[in-house]
Formats: C-alpha cells, structure tokens, sequence
C-alpha cells in the first residue's frame, strides 16, 4: 500500500508538470498564431509579384532561375529546440531525409536543435546551425539563413536548395512540408496576368528587379517557414502535454482502485486475524 501511494504522489506530481506545460504551450500558440497570420499574407504576396514579372516578360535569364547540373543539393531544415512535443521533431527529419539519396550529396542548414543534433549524429555535412532561435522568429534570423543559402549556392557548392518544415493547419494538425527554393521554381501558369494582353515595363530591366526581389522572397519564405514551425511546435506540444495529462489522470485513477483493493484486502485479513483470535480463545 505504501508503494502505491508512493506512486501515486510521483504520478499526480507529474501530471502537474504535464499541466503547467500544456497551459505555457497554449499561451505561446496563442502568440504564434497572431504572428503568422500577419506572415502569410506576406510571403504570399512576394510569390505573386515574382510570378508576374516572369510571367510578363518573355526570354527572362538570371542565376537564381536557371536549372545546373546537381552535384550536391542543400536543405534548410527546421526542427524544435526541445522535445515533449509527440512526433514533431521525427517527421520533419523523415520528410527531410526520405529525400535526400546520397549522404556525401547533401549539405544541411539546420534550424533548431534537434535537427542539428540528428544530422550531426549522422555526419551529414552541416554548413550552418542555428538553435533558439524559433521561440522568438525574426526576419533578421531569416535573412542570415538566406544569406547562407544563396552564398552557397552562388558559390557553386550547393546546386539546389529546398526549404524543410512544418505547416500549421490546426492545433490538432500539422504537416512536414518541402519547398524548392533555388533555383527558383514559379509556377507562370497560375499568374494573375496570364489572362491579360498588356505587359509590364520594369526598369532598369526585369533581372534587375528579380535581382533585388528574389532574395527577399527567399528570405521571407525562410521566415514565413519559421514562424509556421514554431506554431506547428507549440500546437504538438500542447496536444502532446493534454494527452499525458490525460493519461497522468487514468493512471492515477487506476492506482486508487489498486490502493482501495489492498486496504480492503488488509482489512478483511485484520478482521480474520481477530475472529481466528477470539474463536482461539473460547
């Protein structure tokens, strides 16, 4: 009976734990959610202007659009500082990994902790890190890992580049993503002015204007992707936290009915022990 209550006091003192942590998670949900419905509309908006600009002017060359000989290929991948958040952290490893073929090929920014410590673990080739910095994303983070990302790929050490996340859709769903990033992969068709006769003129020429604006739509997709993982992040951990909760609670239940089952069984055998005592007597 002793271990029992001691089992159950150890339970109960988790699921208090379990509790407060749920209770952090939603309040931080809460924030990253208003943050990432000022985000989307954003990156969302610099993806449709670059997709005029192609769509509007015929014959259009820049070194972020054309497609080389894939010699290595690059992955920013975005993953949580900590665990406790169900299986958030495995499967944006394994939609990462399911696609990359030859481990000596592949060149890994890893955002998050996590992350970084897998491939690490793994040897994969990591040409940049960055960890806590999710809790709180900024666009001055993102535009250090663009940076990265494009000198990479200037340099001709990486050949193509994607983009490895997490999509917030609910609090109860959230869905590992991937993304090319370079070159660039617009979808023309979908244009808004692929419809219309008229042509924009854009100076002092269109890769100009592609010039300044891709890094930008590269940047703010890197932030936009931060800023979904970190909800999807506090989403799992909240769900993850609720369910632990739950499961705390039955399990202390289940403890109480084996408490009350030995007290009884203790009881009967004291009252037996008395009755044999008296009957002894006689």
């Amino acid at each position: 009976m002793r271990d029992i209550k001691r089992r159950i006091k150890s339970v109960n003192s988790t699921k208090q734990i379990t509790k407060a942590m749920e209770l952090v998670s939603s309040a931080k949900l809460r924030k990253a959610k208003e943050s990432l419905e000022k985000t989307r509309p954003y990156f969302t908006m610099m993806g449709e202007t670059i997709n005029e600009i192609i769509a509007s002017t015929k014959g259009i060359k820049h070194e972020y659009l054309i497609s080389r000989e894939v010699k290595k290929t690059g992955y920013i991948v975005i993953t949580a500082d900590r665990g406790l958040c169900g299986g958030y952290n495995s499967n944006v490893i394994k939609k990462a990994t399911s696609h990359m073929e030859d481990k000596e090929r592949v060149s890994v920014i890893a955002i998050g902790q996590k992350g970084r410590d897998f491939f690490k673990k793994q040897n994969y080739d990591l040409d940049g890190e960055f960890v806590y910095v999710l809790e709180n994303p900024t666009f001055i983070t993102a535009q250090s890992i663009g940076n990265l990302s494009r000198e990479l790929y200037k340099q001709q050490l990486v050949d193509e580049v994607y983009l490895v996340y997490t999509e917030f859709v609910s609090t109860i769903s959230q869905k590992p993503k991937m993304v090319k990033l370079l070159p660039l992969e617009v979808e023309v068709g979908n244009s808004v002015l692929k419809d219309r006769d008229e042509r924009m003129t854009y100076e002092p020429s269109p890769e100009a204007v592609l010039g300044y604006l891709i890094p930008k739509y590269i940047d703010s997709m890197i932030y936009g992707a931060m800023v979904e993982s970190s909800a999807s992040e506090q989403g799992a951990r909240r769900v993850a936290m609720e369910s632990a909760t739950d499961n705390a609670e039955d399990m202390i239940d289940s403890l109480k009915l084996q408490y009350n089952r030995a007290r009884q069984a203790s009881i009967t055998q004291e009252i037996a022990e008395i009755v044999g005592g008296a009957e002894a007597l006689k």
